[in-house]
C-alpha cells in the first residue's frame, strides 16, 4: 500500500496509529467514518465556491448528503465500480442497522448506508484520490442538473 494520510501518513504518526485489516471492519464502522468524510468533501466542496451564509451551505450540503441522494449517486456508480468495491457497498448495503434516517425509504438508506461504507473503505485505506474520483463522477451531473432547476425558477 502507498503512504496514505491515515495509516502511513502524518495521522497515524501523531496519534500513534497502526494499520488495521478493514476486511475486519464492520460495514456499518466503514458507513459510520465514510458518512463523516462523505460530509466533509461536500462541505469543502460548497465552501470553496465561495463565502454564503451558513444556512444557505447547510441547504446545499443536506440535498447532498440525504440518503436518497446518496442512493442516487450509488446507482449511478454501480458500474464504475471494480469487484472489491462492489463488495464492500454490497456488505454496507445489506448490514442492519438499528436505526433509520426519518424521512427515508428504507431501500434509500439502505443504498445511502452501502455507499458510505464505500467511502468509509476508501478512505480508510488510503485511497482518497480514488474515493475522490468516484464523488466528482457522481455529482458531476448533478450540479448542472441544480443549476438547470435554480434558472427554470428565476
Amino acid at each position: 500500500m502507498a503512504e496514505d494520510i491515515i495509516w502511513g501518513g502524518t495521522f497515524a504518526q501523531i496519534f500513534r496509529l497502526t494499520p488495521q485489516d478493514l476486511r475486519t471492519y464492520s460495514p456499518l464502522a466503514l458507513a459510520y467514518v465514510g458518512d463523516a468524510v462523505y460530509e466533509m468533501v461536500i462541505r469543502t466542496m460548497l465552501v470553496s465556491r465561495g463565502n454564503s451564509p451558513v444556512n444557505q451551505l447547510h441547504r446545499k450540503a443536506t440535498q447532498l448528503v440525504k440518503a436518497s441522494a446518496q442512493a442516487e449517486l450509488i446507482r449511478k456508480l454501480e458500474p464504475f465500480l471494480n469487484e472489491e468495491e462492489r463488495a464492500v457497498y454490497r456488505r454496507g448495503r445489506n448490514a442492519h442497522s438499528p436505526t433509520m434516517a426519518k424521512h427515508a425509504t428504507m431501500s434509500d438508506y439502505r443504498h445511502a448506508t452501502g455507499f458510505e461504507a464505500l467511502i468509509g473503505y476508501l478512505y480508510l485505506g488510503g485511497r482518497e484520490k480514488r474515493m475522490l474520483e468516484l464523488i466528482r463522477q457522481a455529482l458531476d451531473p448533478l450540479p448542472e442538473g441544480k443549476k438547470k432547476e435554480n434558472a427554470d425558477a428565476e
